[in-house]
């Protein structure tokens, strides 16, 4: 099958995705229902899809692309596939400030999404200048990060009352509840801001792939380039997170089943845009049950994740 074809696979993917999310709930709405909806001769069907459904697809396309590129940069960039915003830190990093936030100073709205992000930022500055640039260690010193962050996250949930307790477990699971065309509108506004970004970082970080001296010799500034790299992941997956919360493994998952519908060597721009659609497509397939989409996109990463452990070549 040709690049092409797969991807328009993907592509479909997004979009059945998408149609039945819009579908599912409580009214259950066939497709005629919502094409009566959405052209206005049925104010109720309307109603249902404006106020919750179309901001719930819309946030999760939004959101779950945020963090199928981020994840990729990540992989790219340490050459490791098992690297994503989940493992270095940076998701723990938005979660605890913004449980701080809640716990501690009562934030809600762009607030609290303000300072989730700028959490994300200040562990991913903290663990690049903890490692030095080494790739090894910058995945090492992540998830020593991670786990100092989940204590301090752990602990506040130990002092919070049952109510605040009760929000702030919600949030961190990850979930599209909460969606609303606000947060569509900031969440694409800032989406909006890093695309030229990530544009600009991939003709660097492709040179990086060839390892530094190759790099160099090509004329890249490899200290400049790494850290240009990383402060554009770590704000995709930042911004994603301050709207959704920690959607496990979706970062993790995109990049690689992005290079497995396109094997063999493909230019990174191809790739990160397939990661980007499979990053939309898993968020908004696992918010089709009733369950938050958090605890299914945990389920699936979970035994993916353990099946790259297991094989001989990690690299995909």
């Amino acid at each position: 099958m040709s690049a092409a074809l797969r991807l328009t696979a993907v592509l479909l993917w997004l979009a059945a995705a998408c149609l039945l999310r819009l579908m599912l709930g409580d009214p259950l709405l066939l497709a005629g229902d919502i094409i009566l909806g959405l052209t206005g001769d049925a104010p109720g069907v309307r109603f249902i899809l404006v106020e919750s459904r179309l901001p719930a697809v819309a946030v999760g396309v939004l959101a779950g692309a945020a963090l199928g590129a981020s994840g990729t940069l990540f992989q790219t960039l340490l050459r490791n596939p098992l690297a994503a915003p989940d493992v270095v830190g940076v998701s723990y990093g938005a979660s605890a400030a913004a449980v701080v936030g809640m716990s501690v100073f009562a934030l809600q709205g762009p607030a609290l999404s303000a300072v989730a992000v700028l959490g994300g930022l200040a562990s991913a500055l903290l663990v690049m200048w903890v490692a030095r640039g080494g790739t090894t260690q910058f995945v090492l010193v992540g998830i020593a990060v991670a786990a100092a962050l989940q204590a301090v996250v752990n602990f506040l949930l130990t002092r919070s009352d049952a109510r605040t307790a009760q929000d702030l477990l919600h949030w961190l699971v990850g979930s599209l509840a909460s969606a609303s065309w606000e947060r569509a509108g900031v969440l694409a506004l800032c989406l909006l801001g890093l695309a030229p970004a990530a544009a600009l970082v991939i003709r660097p970080l492709s040179s990086l792939e060839l390892g530094e001296d190759a790099a160099t010799s090509l004329g890249t500034r490899v200290g400049t380039a790494r850290v240009a790299v990383v402060l554009v992941a770590v704000a995709l997956s930042a911004v994603a997170i301050a709207v959704t919360g920690p959607l496990a493994f979706v970062a993790f998952l995109s990049g690689p089943l992005a290079r497995l519908l396109l094997p063999g060597r493909r230019a990174l721009g191809l790739t990160l845009a397939a990661a980007a659609a499979v990053g939309a497509a898993l968020t908004v397939t696992a918010d089709l049950t009733p369950l938050p989409a958090g605890v299914i996109t945990g389920l699936l990463g979970a035994p993916f994740l353990l099946w790259m452990l297991t094989r001989k070549d990690s690299s995909l």
